[in-house]
């Protein structure tokens, strides 16, 4: 005896993972996470009774929505889920996600395209996060259709895809209370715990889009460029990082985050391919192969900071302004370019001219693809459906 779900498989940027109408999920909060559990096959580190990916990067679920809140198309709620951990977190954001909400909603029918290119108004429920994505809907012989081929590329996925333009409207504090959770834009943490000798570094705790605690890598005796399986393999280093975010966790405000998702924690160094700063981050007890998006758009921003830990580090290009027009005035637009282990990640920041560390904004590209469509089969004894 089994349930079928309809769903839509779908990649959004370096993530993937299904798509479900909320009206074909329960509406009870408890029960819809035990069918979540059960579509991803969780908890299983090889998650081989479900759909997932055996990583965090593809133990993700969109929930999809119209939207009754005024100048709001569409309303999604991101949920996460961990390969070998019965636990479903709805209260990060996921900005890889977020591309593929727009095609989803197309291929659903609850949105309809606009001309050549279609941009509607997302609500990220989790944080309450407002923007406008744009997709591609050429006209096709039966109507304008989503675009999926295309030549824009984003590193960590191959080959090239239809771009997907993000225009982020609010993204500070979006789990904290603010832009900078501890009130300083630099705090020194002393940590001690058990398997370590209590250690003092400078840390930015900072929210925009994401929680985030960055740190120099050199202050942990690491350079930054390590690869992504000899972080994984770093026990020692991983312990630390986790003391580190447990404390820090209580500083930024978030409580005890032992069972959380976030703060995410990330290493900086100087840049070595031509970029704006290197990281290396954790989600948080993983080494991402990349960078998440929003953790991006988070950097980026500790990079305008004065007095941020990126400060003296990160290569900031001139505004765009300056660039184009000298008689413009500075700080317009910048974009960082966030070097990761596969690659990089450029994010445009709208700054205020008469302030040029206030973020006004932040844009970025994505790519997303439907891989398939059909039902997803759950046991009934979990759900036994509408």
């Amino acid at each position: 005896m089994q349930t079928a779900i309809p769903t839509l498989f779908m990649r959004g940027g370096s993530s993937r993972g299904p798509f479900f109408l909320a009206s074909d999920l329960p509406s009870d909060i408890a029960t819809r996470d035990r069918v979540l559990l059960a579509v991803m096959g969780s908890p299983d580190r090889r998650q081989i009774d479900g759909l997932g990916g055996a990583h965090p990067l593809t133990s993700k679920v969109g929930i999809v929505s119209r939207s009754s809140t005024p100048g709001v198309a569409l309303d999604f709620l991101f949920a996460q889920l961990q390969p070998d951990k019965a636990m479903v977190d709805t209260s990060p954001n996921c900005g890889n996600m977020l591309a593929a909400v727009v095609p989803f909603a197309l291929e659903c029918g609850l949105i309809e395209p606009q001309g050549d290119t279609t941009t509607v108004r997302v609500l990220t429920l989790n944080t309450d996060m407002q923007c406008d994505v744009t997709v591609q809907t050429p006209m096709a012989q039966s109507g304008h259709q989503m675009r999926y081929d295309g030549d824009a590329r984003i590193d960590g996925v191959p080959g090239s895809s239809a771009p997907i333009t993000i225009n982020f409207l609010d993204t500070a504090g979006s789990v904290c209370a603010g832009l900078l959770p501890t009130g300083k834009v630099r705090d020194v943490v002393t940590v001690e715990g058990n398997g370590f000798e209590p250690f003092t570094l400078p840390v930015t705790c900072i929210d925009n889009g994401m929680p985030l605690v960055m740190f120099r890598a050199s202050d942990v005796g690491r350079t930054g460029y390590e690869t992504v399986a000899e972080m994984n393999a770093d026990t020692e280093l991983k312990t630390r990082i986790e003391a580190l975010r447990l404390k820090t966790g209580h500083l930024m405000g978030l409580g005890d985050v032992s069972a959380r998702n976030y703060p995410k924690m990330t290493l900086i160094a100087a840049p070595r391919e031509g970029g704006s700063l290197c990281t290396r981050s954790f989600i948080p007890h993983v080494c991402h192969d990349a960078i998440g998006v929003l953790a991006a758009v988070t950097v980026g921003t500790a990079c305008v900071l004065k007095g941020s830990v990126c400060d003296g580090m990160a290569v900031m290009p001139l505004p765009v302004s300056k660039l184009e027009n000298e008689s413009d005035a500075l700080g317009d637009s910048k974009t960082v370019s966030v070097e990761h282990p596969t690659g990089e990640f450029s994010v445009e920041l709208g700054l205020d001219p008469a302030n040029p560390q206030q973020v006004t904004r932040a844009a970025l590209l994505r790519t997303a693809r439907l891989i398939m469509r059909g039902e997803v089969m759950i046991p009934a004894t979990v759900w036994a459906g509408k």
